[in-house]
């Protein structure tokens, strides 16, 4: 790209007409906190992370243009449940997403998602990459059928499936010149020459194919997650560490930005990607795009260029309490039990390590690619603009807690940060730190003000986030706790944090209830709702499970307290939707209403 990352500094915002500024979303995927220098910098002082090397000289400078909200929580540390609570600007418990169904939005409780509220507004809404988002309609035939949010979105499904992206899985029916007697799932990786390879686990079953996977898994240095040293086999367990079959630039989220450049600097022409159509940006409206990255989500295949300087980086492995395990509860314990890493080898340690951070630093280049073209776009059109930069829809464990993965209410799990760069700089002070506790719920408010909505007006009344303007300002009073709850993997968990104390607890028996024995939780015992309390201040790592430590009894019993009469009591809902997202039968708890008053003194 020609264009310098600070052009738009050159504008400042007192030239822009009064209108509604461009946004641009940028979101990653199992994004760490700590791959980021400026993060690491303002929260220990040392720009590396506590592991080692990191870089990010893109989302630095963000940070040094804009505001960061560097205590930035999810709600959910799933993909698709935390991506609904962005979209929808609402908590789980109020929207009843809680893990990756499908949903209906003919259900009594749906609102207008933030694409389709910019919309009202008089914007332009466009996505590519990762959505996360599975919306569903009714029509009038009874049938279900997809509900596009966007006005335009480029399916990354589809870039997939026609090897736009370098890596893709599904069925083969033949592999190396050998038919198989049924179709087989594994992995695809796109050849340079335009060809796809393929390794899985069941091709090492069939006759003549016994090395294949093996074979491919070698040339690009797979490695792959296992429950146990006799569970690593070619082609079986998920892939956390490899080179990508790619060059930089030609990966899925490679892909991802040249489409986002290109819609931006083709004003109303017709474009194409593989079988896909769409248009060139409007420059008569304002403009709101999202793009999902998927770095660095599995699978874990940074380009080659990125990857060689990382692989000569030592890394210091995170040490493994060992009392910690037996302190947490059945549902943490089975989680570490699914994604055990304590068990690797060194080198396998290293290496899942090493690539992480190495997709990281490819993924920020990207996010600079990105960026530019939108300020430039901005710039040519002279119009006011807003970068909503967001650090993971949720985190990701490198052998903290004695496993890897995500789902968990940890700080590692849990924690992204948010920067907010603007043209109005009033509004968004270049180099601000806001160190308030804010939540993933805050990101459509924050949007929908920008782009003109008055938060005020009934119709906004169920958004349960803050417009961030108003948090850096100071106009609103810091929230003393932050709430969410996630049923993904590790089962129905709610947590309530503090500046001072994480407090955890199962909140329904098991998952997709509907309904059914809704106030569970306010009378099984303590020990029934497995509780975690951790002291933030003397356990920043949250390695001590204090909930029955008698000292913490009072601070646990009012965070207990709180936490139930939020997420149970203070309007509930449960919808049982199934695999075609035709669930439209709300279930709603309310017999704590305006619990959530963000006060929680302990």
């Amino acid at each position: 790209m020609k264009h310098s990352f600070y052009l738009t500094l050159l504008i400042a915002g007192s030239a822009f007409a009064k209108t509604q500024p461009n946004v641009l979303w940028v979101l990653t995927d199992d994004h760490r906190y700590d791959s980021i220098r400026a993060f690491n910098q303002m929260m220990t002082g040392d720009e590396m992370s506590p592991l080692g090397y990191v870089e990010s000289p893109s989302t630095d400078k963000l940070a040094e243009m804009g505001t960061t909200f560097i205590n930035t929580y999810c709600h959910a540390q799933g993909c698709a449940p935390s991506r609904a609570s962005m979209h929808l600007g609402r908590y789980p418990f109020r929207s009843g997403i809680y893990e990756f169904e499908w949903f209906n939005k003919d259900t009594e409780h749906w609102k207008p998602s933030l694409p389709e509220q910019m919309a009202a507004l008089g914007y332009q809404t466009f996505h590519v990459g990762k959505l996360g988002v599975r919306v569903r309609t009714t029509n009038r035939n009874g049938k279900f059928g997809t509900h596009q949010i966007y006005q335009q979105d480029i399916s990354f499904h589809r870039m997939f499936d026609e090897g736009l992206t370098g890596w893709s899985k599904g069925e083969v029916t033949e592999v190396a010149g050998i038919k198989l007697d049924k179709p087989t799932h594994c992995d695809w990786l796109r050849t340079l020459e335009g060809t796809w390879e393929y390794t899985g686990y069941e091709l090492n079953k069939i006759a003549g194919l016994e090395n294949h996977s093996k074979q491919v898994d070698e040339k690009y240095d797979i490695l792959r997650k296992y429950a146990s040293p006799e569970e690593k086999q070619p082609g079986y367990g998920e892939i956390i560490g490899g080179v990508s079959s790619q060059p930089a630039g030609k990966n899925r989220d490679g892909r991802y930005t040249t489409e986002l450049v290109r819609f931006l600097e083709n004003p109303s022409q017709t474009l194409a990607v593989g079988s896909q159509t769409f248009t060139g940006v409007n420059p008569s409206k304002p403009l709101f795009a999202n793009i999902g990255y998927d770095f660095p989500h599995t699978p874990v295949l940074p380009p080659k260029s990125f990857r060689d300087r990382f692989l000569k980086k030592k890394y210091t492995i995170p040490v493994v309490d060992k009392d910690e395990f037996g302190k947490l509860p059945p549902q943490l314990q089975g989680l570490i039990k699914k994604a055990a890493s304590e068990h690797y080898s060194d080198a396998d340690k290293q290496q899942m390590v090493q690539d992480y951070y190495a997709y990281c630093a490819y993924g920020d280049h990207l996010i600079g690619e990105a960026v530019e073209a939108f300020l430039a776009y901005s710039k040519k059109q002279k119009q006011p603009w807003m970068i909503v930069y967001v650090c993971g829809d949720h985190g990701w464990r490198l052998n903290e807690h004695g496993s890897i993965y995500k789902f968990a209410p940890w700080k590692t799990d849990a924690l992204d940060p948010i920067i907010v760069v603007s043209s109005d700089k009033k509004r968004f002070p270049a180099g601000k730190v806001v160190t308030d506790l804010t939540e993933f719920v805050d990101i459509a408010p924050t949007i929908m003000a920008a782009g003109g909505a008055n938060l005020e007006q009934p119709q906004y009344a169920y958004l349960d986030g803050y417009d961030l303007a108003k948090v850096t300002s100071g106009e609103l009073e810091p929230r003393d706790y932050i709430v969410g709850e996630s049923h993904a993997v590790t089962g129905p968990r709610a947590t309530l944090r503090t500046p001072d104390y994480m407090f955890s607890i199962k909140s329904r028996p098991k998952n997709k209830m509907g309904g059914k024995d809704m106030k569970w939780a306010m009378t099984a015992s303590y020990k029934d709702l497995e509780p975690v309390l951790y002291d933030m201040k003397r356990d920043p790592d949250e390695l001590n499970n204090l909930a029955f430590n008698p000292e913490y009894k009072g601070i646990a019993m009012k965070m207990k307290d709180k936490l139930l009469n939020i997420v149970i009591g203070d309007n509930r809902v449960e919808v049982i939707w199934n695999a075609k997202g035709d669930g439209t039968e709300v279930s709603r708890s309310n017999f704590a209403p305006g619990a959530d008053d963000k006060k929680l003194k302990l």
